[in-house]
């Protein structure tokens, strides 16, 4: 595997001391799609593993599916360097920087290299199709796209081991849509082996990517649906603490756009960053009230123990305690609603970079390095807001 020297890596001086989970909790990564963004959680989970992490589980979508396949697919120890392998690959186009400082030279740097991605696609992820799909006939689904994404299977099969994926060390949970149905659903190693097309099927975002078959069904990037896996790891875990890292590469904060050039850039921080605030605050309030129910039926007299609605309850009910510590990707002065397929070295590296930073300030956060588990809810920690 590739290796880089970015100062990313280099600049990590995280201690093993520094505790993540507390006791009996599970430690879970939720990672949200964003394309290029995605760098911005590699270099998260560098500073994460470099404190001892080790999930339990990671649950993703389209980027944030490929960041978890790669890190659940290798040994601890190998994974930063498989999620480096594959950053260093998709960045390999365009290694050099803006010719000369300045806001507009870096936005108009940013534009261009967005406009390569775009003509000419990714190394190691995607290729423009030819003949374009537009001038076929109607055939196969897995034509349906301006893009081949056959690169991208290659790169998987090359840099996952996925026997260790599905070996169960880590449970990973992908988000896909169904074409056909509309439906959001997840494919997880808890139910069944995972591959590379499980992995393409939830970073099939149309109309660029054609769709990915998988038992006779098609499936589109879950992103279309709901782009951060949050509420799935609540729902399908009522029984674990848990210290849930959920590392988000859109924000739904952000300015007043002040041109018509702005406007697309907000409109998809708002469309994919899923209501993250507020997809947190119902959490609470239902974990709020399964934990009530928990203890309520605890106080129930023996005669009432087995009786069928007591028992419907049980099975909603929740005792479990959840940390929510929100790491986001900010907006930076030059970017545009492009960012999402901008592949720049220094774009990626930048991210990458964010993404240390961020982590870094969190898990030396007082508030973090002192917390404990919450007694009533779900805590949610957003310790980089200053930015």
């Amino acid at each position: 595997m590739a290796t880089s020297n970015n100062s990313a890596q280099a600049d990590v001086a995280i201690s093993r001391d520094n505790a993540v989970t507390k006791q009996d909790e599970i430690l879970v990564f939720v990672l949200q799609g964003g394309g290029a963004l995605g760098s911005y959680q590699a270099g998260a989970f560098d500073v994460l593993e470099r404190s001892g992490a080790e999930p339990d589980w990671i649950a993703g979508i389209s980027i944030g599916a490929i960041n978890a396949a790669l890190i659940a697919g290798n040994a601890p120890g190998d994974r930063v360097q498989a999620l480096r392998a594959f950053w260093d690959e998709v960045s390999s186009s365009i290694v050099f920087g803006p010719p000369l400082p300045g806001l507009a030279i870096r936005t108009a740097f940013n534009e261009a290299s967005a406009a390569s991605s775009a003509l000419l696609g990714i190394p190691g992820f995607f290729k423009p199709r030819y003949p374009p799909s537009y001038v076929l006939p109607a055939s196969s689904p897995d034509i349906l796209g301006y893009y081949d994404t056959s690169p991208l299977r290659a790169t998987l099969e090359r840099l996952i081991d996925f026997d260790r994926l599905n070996n169960g060390e880590t449970r990973v949970s992908l988000g896909a849509v169904n074409v056909t149905t509309g439906n959001f659903h997840y494919f997880d190693t808890a139910d069944m082996r995972l591959g590379p097309e499980h992995i393409m099927a939830s970073g099939a975002l149309p109309p660029g990517f054609p769709p990915v078959e998988i038992d006779g069904e098609w499936y589109w990037d879950g992103g279309l649906v709901s782009n951060t896996p949050l509420q799935y790891v609540l729902d399908r875990d009522c029984e674990h603490d848990m210290c849930v890292f959920q590392i988000d590469l859109f924000s739904s904060r952000g300015p007043l756009p002040d041109t018509i050039f702005d406007l697309s850039e907000r409109e998809k921080d708002i469309r994919y960053s899923s209501r993250t605030r507020l997809n947190t605050d119902v959490a609470k309030a239902r974990q709020k009230e399964r934990r009530a129910m928990h203890r309520l039926l605890a106080k129930l007299p023996e005669d009432f123990q087995d009786d069928p609605d007591a028992q419907l309850l049980r099975e909603a009910s929740n005792d479990a305690s959840v940390t929510v510590v929100h790491l986001i990707n900010r907006r930076k002065a030059w970017s545009r609603d492009s960012k999402d397929y901008e592949f720049s070295r220094k774009s990626v590296n930048e991210r990458w970079e964010d993404g240390v930073r961020d982590a870094r300030q969190t898990l030396d956060h007082p508030n973090f390095r002192n917390r404990h588990k919450p007694g009533i809810s779900i805590e949610v920690l957003d310790l980089c807001r200053g930015d």
